[in-house]
């Protein structure tokens, strides 16, 4: 709970630093605020479960996912470090993205629909803002546009489920909600499970679900890069946890209601994320079909609605933003060098900086599921749960869906290493060299000592 407070805090110190003249230095105060938060949640670790005007519980799920969208944050500023470097709109750059931040803590911590849709519209206004901060490029511009009408129609899905499932329960809290379920059984009105539905469809487009997937690729491509690693990260986090944190609460009970349902869309977005990514060669895109891809790896587990459900998403998240922070950090140190994303960009990468080559690749190894890194074990986790849980079919379907994967991936790796190098030098600066090295370590650490993450839950 206390990270909440200081990063609203922080959000608003951020925006009073142009006031009272302290903008040079309010990055730097920003990430130390940053490092000092995460320290502060994870002794909150001990005080669990804190439930906060039975609004929110700060529980043990809510302090380890609010602990990967901290870490991954620390890590994002350093790779963003450029982003806030403009003097005329730093402060309110930095403020939408602390905010954006508190929003995604309020989405893993809530325990009453508002406050749901309070988390998530917080986090998103933030990241409609902060998508078209490119004034000049009309990329941005677009993105921002299609984001905003897609993420404002998806919350209307979401609000008119709120609603519907307030009026057949009478309660916005998840957990009087599941004792209404339980008591009443079949006698549940109708009215209710047209809620379900309708906040299903809210969520998916959040998540980026198939076939609610298809603002996620423009937006992707035309938002900034460093926002769209955010997006990729940390806004994928926040939303995988409140839809777990809804549907393993509330709607556990009546499963048979929306299993099917999500079935389809798991399957046919590992399908579509996969295939489609194959013919793309905009890095950006590529990555953005991947996201969608991994968006199907992440609906195996909530499928699953077991034990392993939490524990499997907490690690797959966490070695999906390694691996994407990574990505992303050296895609924005191309598109600064050739002022492109092209794949062909990545040529001869191998030769010109092998640093740079050697990390995407142990990073994309990671997103394709490659052992001995974390991706390998994040994707073992999932499939093991939603196999314990019968779906023998769809885990099929997920690993021909890795396979192709894989030939994606590669093709990056095929560029940096086989393919001709351009006459270009292509230099990172000491805090991305250190960020790029910190984070390759953990995803082989992850690999590894996979534990250290599925034992938190």
């Amino acid at each position: 709970m206390k990270a909440l407070i200081l990063l609203s805090s922080l959000g608003t110190l951020a925006l009073l630093a142009e006031i009272f003249g302290f903008k040079k230095r309010i990055f730097l105060i920003s990430l130390l605020g940053l490092i000092t938060i995460f320290f502060v949640n994870l002794l909150d670790w001990n005080l669990a479960p804190n439930i906060f005007f039975g609004m929110m519980q700060y529980d043990h799920y809510a302090v380890a996912f609010s602990s990967v969208i901290l870490i991954t944050a620390i890590l994002w500023f350093i790779m963003s470090e450029s982003f806030f470097k403009e003097e005329t709109n730093r402060t309110d750059r930095l403020s939408l993205v602390l905010f954006a931040l508190a929003g995604a803590v309020i989405m893993v911590s809530y325990t009453n629909m508002a406050m749901l849709f309070l988390g998530i519209e917080i986090l998103s206004i933030s990241m409609y803002i902060l998508t078209g901060t490119l004034k000049d490029d009309l990329n941005s511009n677009e993105a921002a546009f299609k984001y905003l009408i897609m993420g404002a129609f998806s919350t209307g899905f979401l609000l008119f489920g709120i609603a519907l499932i307030y009026g057949a329960t009478g309660s916005f809290d998840i957990n009087e909600i599941k004792e209404f379920i339980t008591a009443r059984e079949s006698t549940v009105p109708s009215i209710f499970y047209v809620g379900v539905l309708l906040m299903l469809i809210g969520l998916s487009f959040k998540v980026s679900a198939a076939p609610f997937h298809f603002w996620a690729p423009d937006v992707y491509q035309g938002a900034p890069t460093v926002i769209t690693a955010f997006m990729a990260t940390i806004v994928k986090t926040a939303a995988f946890a409140a839809f777990l944190r809804l549907f393993s609460i509330s709607f556990s009970d009546i499963t048979a209601t929306w299993v099917n349902i999500v079935w389809v869309m798991t399957a046919l977005t590992l399908l579509v994320g996969n295939i489609t990514a194959v013919a793309q060669t905009s890095t950006k895109r590529l990555l953005a079909f991947s996201s969608v891809a991994h968006t199907g790896y992440m609906l195996l587990a909530l499928l699953a609605d077991n034990s392993y459900s939490s524990s499997a998403i907490l690690f797959y998240v966490t070695a999906y933003s390694f691996g994407s922070i990574v990505t992303f950090c050296i895609l924005n140190i191309i598109i600064n060098t050739y002022g492109n994303d092209n794949i062909n960009s990545f040529n001869g990468l191998g030769k010109s900086n092998p640093l740079l080559a050697f990390v995407m690749t142990l990073a994309l190894l990671s997103l394709a599921g490659i052992p001995p890194t974390a991706g390998f074990f994040a994707k073992y986790y999932v499939f093991t749960a939603v196999f314990k849980s019968g779906f023998i079919y769809l885990v099929l379907i997920a690993i021909f869906a890795s396979l192709v994967g894989v030939y994606y991936y590669f093709k990056i790796i095929i560029a940096m290493y086989f393919k001709d190098s351009t006459n270009e030098t292509i230099q990172a600066t000491m805090n991305q060299k250190i960020l790029l090295v910190v984070v390759a370590f953990a995803i082989i650490a992850l690999g590894i000592f996979p534990d250290f993450i599925i034992r938190l839950l």
